[in-house]
């Protein structure tokens, strides 16, 4: 089964700038996106008759934004997190039969940190969220999570402890999700792995230098780690100021063995 994530950074801008070329060549059963900056009906997307789509739009336009294209057909759609207003789009999650997929664009805490109280509490009821999930069926989490979780993950380390992204609160937060019980699937391939990373400022030459951040990720259930097969991160592929990243489990794409969670 194979999984793609991307933060298009505007879904009508990307289209134009060869989503469809990399999605027609991904093949992927399950394709999600972050920031389509879009309302319902501003865009037509053809992707084929076996692709369900699934959009969670922000009240706000040309803002956040999420949506799901997937060729399993989900039990279920849920929209947002429990607890907490929905007006951004920021979260949907589809119930298959043995495994729940989250696909989320969490809020950034802004250059000046003062979305930083409101970003803390959002990664609060995500992880309540996602506990809730994965105490009855294992759970994959993927997107855009704005957070360079440990220094091998971003270019710059030093010159950026205590900027957004790269807070001790928001690293803290990401390590808490991690000891909760999931696993960074491409951590868990490569665990000392350096200059790989899924986002590039638009400054000039930035790109090109790789000079950049790992904030785009899969996660999943520990109790999933024996069936990841590769995780990956589509560097060359552009767009976006995010590059692609990718999933591939050792599991059949149609149908998913349960697995009991341990105690």
């Amino acid at each position: 089964m194979k999984l793609v994530s991307w933060n298009v950074n505007g879904l009508r801008a990307c289209v134009n700038k060869g989503f469809n070329d990399y999605f027609a060549a991904a093949g992927a059963d399950v394709f999600c996106v972050q920031e389509t900056k879009l309302q319902e009906g501003q865009i037509r997307l053809e992707l084929g008759g076996e692709y369900r789509q699934y959009w969670n739009y922000a009240h706000k336009k040309g803002y956040s934004g999420t949506a799901v294209f997937t060729r399993l057909e989900p039990l279920s759609a849920a929209y947002g997190i429990e607890g907490m207003e929905e007006t951004e789009g920021r979260v949907i999650t589809l119930e298959f039969e043995s495994f729940y997929l989250v696909n989320a664009y969490s809020p950034n805490a802004r250059r000046d940190l003062s979305r930083l109280a409101f970003r803390l509490e959002w990664e609060d009821r995500f992880l309540e969220h996602l506990l809730r999930l994965d105490a009855v069926k294992p759970v994959i989490v993927c997107g855009d999570l704005n957070v360079a979780h440990r220094e091998i993950d971003l270019k710059n380390a030093k010159a950026n402890i205590g900027n957004s992204g790269f807070t001790d609160e928001e690293r803290g937060r990401m390590t808490r999700l991690l000891e909760s019980g999931f696993i960074d699937s491409f951590r868990h391939l490569n665990p000392d792995t350096e200059g790989v990373y899924s986002w590039w400022s638009y400054m000039p030459k930035v790109r090109e230098r790789n000079i950049g951040w790992r904030i785009d990720y899969f996660l999943v259930s520990g109790r999933l780690a024996s069936s990841i097969a590769g995780a990956s991160v589509d560097c060359q592929i552009m767009g976006s100021d995010h590059c692609p990243v990718v999933l591939e489990l050792d599991l059949p794409a149609t149908v998913v063995p349960a697995t009991k969670k341990e105690e």
